[in-house]
């Protein structure tokens, strides 16, 4: 199988230590994925902006750069669901909307391809430590991927697994959401770091960058000493995983 790996740009800018996490949990799972040169936005702000024509040369751009493929694999449910929104954006150009039927049918989120492609789920990881999992908003209500991340998780060593009241409830990021509507965005930031905080949990995971970074900002800016990892990186804390865990580090219950 030709596996690929798509980078999001926050990976690639912000948090490469999950895209290394990636590459590791892979390669352990038995593939060799490749990451090509030259990967670009997938589009999705602007898309959520509504620049549509602005988005169509970065989707060509993305359906030609993953042609030659068997599977495409997003460490993130948004861009993974912008990629399978090409289609749609070439309503006059069927050549072009078949490719990008062709790449939606072969694209996969991260925990979707380990569960349900490869039948991967224990990579030997080993966390100690008591973790609250997020769902975004796009890996549950658009991708139904609820059950994935938890199955994976469960096979990790050491970690205890807290369910918030409202595990779905939204970050507050929404990509441009956060910029137009601060007020709101504030105020659902502010409960689901309540939220995570009234488990006493030590540790957030989430399969979402963009999450991930807005929870880890705003967990920083109270003064709360929470550790903030992606689903990648706990399970790259198996055997050899060494760096590609990306500091992923036991912790203690909270006042324990």
């Amino acid at each position: 199988m030709r596996v690929t790996l798509f980078i999001p740009c926050l990976v690639q800018d912000v948090m490469p230590e999950a895209g290394l996490a990636c590459l590791h949990v892979l390669r352990a799972a038995g593939v060799d994925p490749v990451v090509p040169k030259g990967q670009t936005c997938c589009g999705q702000p602007l898309y959520k902006l509504g620049h549509t024509d602005r988005v169509r040369p970065l989707a060509r751009r993305v359906i030609d750069l993953f042609s030659g493929c068997d599977a495409v694999v997003c460490p993130s449910g948004s861009c993974t669901h912008m990629i399978r929104r090409y289609p749609g954006l070439f309503p006059d150009d069927p050549a072009t909307a078949a490719r990008a039927r062709s790449l939606a049918a072969r694209t996969y989120e991260f925990t979707e391809f380990l569960v349900d492609i490869l039948h991967v789920t224990d990579f030997g990881a080993h966390l100690p430590t008591s973790a609250v999992y997020h769902d975004s908003c796009q890996m549950g209500r658009t991708l139904n991927l609820h059950a994935q991340p938890r199955l994976l998780l469960s096979r990790v060593a050491g970690l205890t697994l807290v369910e918030p009241e409202t595990p779905d409830a939204c970050c507050g990021f929404g990509g441009p959401f956060s910029m137009r509507f601060p007020g709101v965005s504030e105020a659902l930031t502010l409960d689901k770091i309540q939220a995570i905080l009234d488990t006493r949990a030590t540790t957030v995971i989430c399969a979402e960058p963009s999450c991930l970074l807005n929870i880890k900002g705003a967990l920083a800016h109270n003064h709360t000493p929470l550790q903030t990892l992606h689903i990648a990186q706990v399970l790259a804390t198996g055997p050899g995983g060494g760096e590609a865990c990306g500091g992923a580090t036991p912790t203690p219950p909270a006042g324990g």
